[in-house]
């Protein structure tokens, strides 16, 4: 028996032959490719949550209402640096090459302090993943916010969920395009509040909220609010729950930190099956003991914001944000019988219930756990020593490549580099500039007079490079035994008296003795 796909094989290797019969085959072969279309494909089915009530939407709403306020408020903390500095607590100084985050200022040459924060954030989601499964996507992640905020503001013009179904069904009239074109304008909004406090963290705000409402901020700060804006109205009014599904990762990626040990929120079946309408018998009760406690309302269903329902198990698309735990609640104790048909449970835990042990305990202490803490903690340990033994002042010497020496005409041989000091203080410093390791040779810089050392000024955390000149006259030639002569340049802080190295080469012309 030939498939359709043999046919269109045996159709490729004929090309000439175009019968009857190959057309009624074409015609097979395109149905069978619109049913797999069909198949494969299915249109968004657009998600009417309903509004939750119970102690995990009120968790939600605090979350919320935290995570907005550190994101929207954080810009217009002040942290007083001194003089000559930016008093934002968090600034991204994109202008200078600094991250200020409150006490701690970071450079580009210290950019692995950025690097350890990432790594202990993401050290912490696979903690926090493997013990309570994806709490971070349920409360915390920023399309969750924003999507909660959307779907807030909908409700607040539309109405709960049958209010909006309504809506979306009736004809377009004056008050579906009044309601319809407030909602948008208010994700707009939202939008461009979101994106006005995001250009905030790489600007002093106070100066750019000004620049920004009377029209002379730069042009590419209006090109980054109206990206940030798009992107969240985009992001958190229209796609909503096709972010999560098919945009981020991590769903895909959370099963690798979660076991059966992990709390997750589920469905039991063993209590709940075989479910159905609760219909009272001619003493006016329901008898429980012949069914299941769930009545198959689909509370549970209506107010999960992703459209599933819980009682299919585990599935990619739940954020665990546990509002079917919520309404399920609600449920049950309107039919008075006992909360938890839909609870946080681990998979162990529901495999010993079935097993008739009906006390198994949690194990938070793990050898998953215990790993990832240990990891944490050590990386943790790395970053504090680092923070501790972070320096103050910095030197970085580059050698002068074209060409690597100068012959003077007294005979003396003078080579190039570029010195740059960092002092990181929140007050200018003057240093000493100076060589070791290098007998008999002077330093010198364009404008000062030559010697060693020099003393030179750098202002209040700031970078200064200068352009510094080293000379071995001719008699102490003969004393450099190599081409390249090993030595350092030292720099003192005249007012601490700290000091730092730096070590270079000096090069001169081979001498006489080491030529083949």
């Amino acid at each position: 028996m030939t498939t359709v796909l043999d046919r269109r094989n045996n159709r490729a290797a004929k090309p000439g032959a175009r019968t009857a019969a190959g057309d009624v085959e074409a015609h097979d072969v395109a149905a069978v490719n619109r049913a797999a279309d069909r198949q494969l494909y299915a249109a968004r089915q657009k998600i009417y949550p309903r509004l939750a009530h119970g102690r995990f939407r009120s968790v939600k709403w605090i979350v919320m209402a935290v995570a907005l306020a550190i994101y929207y408020g954080l810009p217009w903390l002040r942290w007083d640096r001194g003089p000559d500095l930016p008093d934002q607590a968090v600034l991204l100084d994109m202008a200078h090459n600094r991250f200020f985050f409150f006490f701690l200022e970071i450079w580009p040459q210290e950019f692995y302090f950025v690097t350890g924060l990432l790594v202990l954030a993401a050290l912490v989601l696979f903690l926090v993943t493997s013990i309570a499964g994806r709490v971070w996507c349920g409360y915390a992640c920023p399309q969750t916010v924003w999507t909660d905020l959307m779907v807030a503001v909908e409700r607040l013009w539309q109405g709960d969920r049958n209010a909006r179904i309504r809506l979306d069904k009736e004809p377009w009239g004056v008050r579906k395009v009044f309601l319809k074109s407030m909602t948008h304008v208010s994700w707009l909004v939202i939008g461009l509040l979101t994106g006005g406090a995001l250009v905030f963290y790489f600007r002093d705000a106070p100066t750019l909220a000004g620049e920004l409402a009377t029209g002379t901020a730069p042009a590419i700060a209006y090109l980054f609010l109206g990206i940030f804006a798009a992107t969240t109205y985009l992001l958190g009014g229209i796609a909503r729950e096709q972010v999560c599904i098919y945009m981020c990762p991590w769903p895909r990626i959370q099963g690798a930190m979660t076991d059966s040990h992990t709390l997750l929120v589920g469905y039991r079946p063993e209590r709940g099956e075989p479910r159905g309408p609760a219909r009272k018998g001619p003493d006016g009760l329901v008898d429980w003991s012949t069914r299941g406690d769930c009545i198959d309302c689909k509370a549970c269903v209506v107010v999960c914001p992703m459209g599933i329902d819980i009682r299919d198990g585990l599935q990619m698309e739940c954020i665990q944000c546990a509002l079917c735990i919520d309404a399920c609640d609600e449920i049950m104790d309107k039919i008075k019988r006992p909360r938890g048909l839909i609870a946080y449970d681990t998979i162990a835990k529901q495999e010993a219930n079935a097993r008739g042990i009906m006390h198994e305990p949690a194990q938070l202490l793990r050898p998953r756990t215990l790993l990832y803490f240990g990891i944490i903690s050590f990386v943790g340990i790395i970053m504090l020593v680092a923070l501790w033994n972070r320096t103050t002042l910095e030197l970085n010497v580059q050698h002068d490549r074209n060409p690597p020496f100068v012959r003077l005409s007294e005979g003396g041989i003078r080579n190039g580099y570029t010195v740059k000091i960092l002092n990181k203080l929140h007050e200018p410093r003057t240093f000493a500039l100076g060589m070791i390791d290098l007998t008999g040779a002077s330093l010198s810089m364009v404008g000062v007079e030559a010697g060693s050392p020099l003393n030179v000024t750098v202002p209040t955390n700031t970078l200064r490079e200068l352009r510094v000149f080293v000379t071995v006259p001719r008699d102490g030639l003969v004393k450099l035994r190599d081409a390249s002569t090993n030595f350092a340049f030292e720099v003192r802080d005249l007012t601490s008296g700290q000091t730092t190295r730096r070590g270079t080469l000096f090069q001169a012309p081979a001498p006489q003795g080491s030529r083949p």
